[in-house]
């Protein structure tokens, strides 16, 4: 048991947010393995509030990046072409809908980190789904107005140079009373 911890343990410290992918597309049983993992995230009450997404059609992919990049005023992929992203929703009408929805973005990229695979948290998914050329998308999904973006977790394989080494922990990040 001290084995897997000690696994765990390494995982949360050596998880990395990658932005530079190969093409090569995650294959299905790993895909599914991050998937099932994080159905088992910790909700409010145990009410599995979030809905998953995923994507990996590329014209669906370049799309949805081009209006992250718009929302952001940016002219790169801000999906640094990740050939999977995972776009996590929040239901606006559950007490702990956002809290639930952000901890399934973790779990995804724990989940992804510890099955060899790369990820990114990608911010904007609220905004993206809000924009005319968005909101179609919720609909085509079957999620309904209770339902907004919290985030978009991109998975796929490093591409050389994609992470960059940790920062050192600030001094003050624990605080005891």
């Amino acid at each position: 048991m001290l084995h897997d911890m000690k696994e765990t343990i390494s995982d949360i410290k050596t998880r990395r947010s990658c932005r530079k992918y190969t093409s090569q597309q995650v294959d299905e049983e790993t895909l599914n393995t991050v998937l099932d993992a994080a159905t088992y995230t910790p909700t409010g009450r145990g009410k599995q509030s979030p809905k998953m997404v995923v994507v990996q059609d590329p014209a669906v992919l370049a799309h949805l990046s081009k209006l992250n990049a718009r929302i952001m005023d940016a002219k790169h992929d801000p999906m640094y072409g990740a050939p999977t992203a995972v776009i996590v929703f929040a239901d606006k009408t559950w007490s702990t809908g956002h809290q639930d929805a952000a901890l399934v973005m973790g779990t995804l990229m724990l989940a992804a980190h510890a099955c060899g695979l790369a990820s990114c948290w990608i911010n904007r998914a609220k905004e993206m789904f809000e924009l005319p050329e968005g909101a179609p998308y919720l609909a085509k999904w079957g999620l309904g107005d209770e339902y907004e973006g919290m985030g978009i977790c991109i998975l796929g394989y490093e591409a050389e140079g994609g992470t960059v080494a940790p920062k050192p922990r600030k001094d003050d990040y624990i605080i005891r009373d």
